[in-house]
């Protein structure tokens, strides 16, 4: 199994080969007669809702690297080795804007599959998580540029732009944590 198109049989060594397998088309090596899949990336991310205001707000982050550079993300990143989908959710808000979230009080938003770039496909485990349940400021870390809470209408005056599917879990979020009744 390989996360990018395979070329090479990762048991052998030898150039693959189409074949057709399951009514799809696969790689497979004529030597040692391996199906090499090519499978996605699981990845997981969190979005926190801060409710404190008229409007509920989302905790995103500017992607600093490659994929992505400037657009605006929910935080996450791949699951490690080992490392349930909350956990590694909550890793990875912690490492991207230094705001805290024990693993146990995140909720599902959805979960989806992104577009390839690459060749790389991706499945994301999206979560939600409420402000009063976080620790922490947000700052800026490992690869974001920016991290900071931004409601629907001043995200939509901003001009700046989100990464594909990520738009669309912060406005499910919004709506998923809507205001708290005062």
């Amino acid at each position: 199994m390989v996360s990018r198109p395979p070329t090479f049989c990762p048991d052998c060594g030898n150039r693959l080969e189409e074949t057709t397998v399951d009514d799809r088309e696969r790689m497979r090596c004529p030597d040692c007669e391996a199906v090499v899949w090519h499978n996605p990336v699981p990845c997981a991310g969190v979005a926190v809702v801060d409710r404190s205001g008229r409007e509920p707000a989302v905790l995103c982050v500017e992607r600093g690297v490659p994929p992505g550079v400037g657009e605006w993300t929910i935080p996450g990143g791949h699951i490690e080795t080992g490392e349930e989908p909350p956990e590694a959710a909550a890793r990875e808000l912690e490492e991207e804007t230094g705001v805290a979230v024990d693993p146990a009080d995140l909720e599902i938003l959805a979960a989806s599959a992104v577009p390839p770039r690459g060749g790389k496909h991706v499945v994301t485990v999206h979560y939600v998580a409420d402000r009063a349940d976080a620790a922490g400021d947000p700052v800026a870390g490992s690869d974001a540029t920016a991290a900071r809470f931004w409601t629907p209408a001043e995200f939509d005056a901003s001009g700046e732009t989100f990464r594909p599917v990520h738009e669309q879990r912060f406005r499910e979020a919004t709506a998923a944590f809507g205001p708290r009744s005062r």
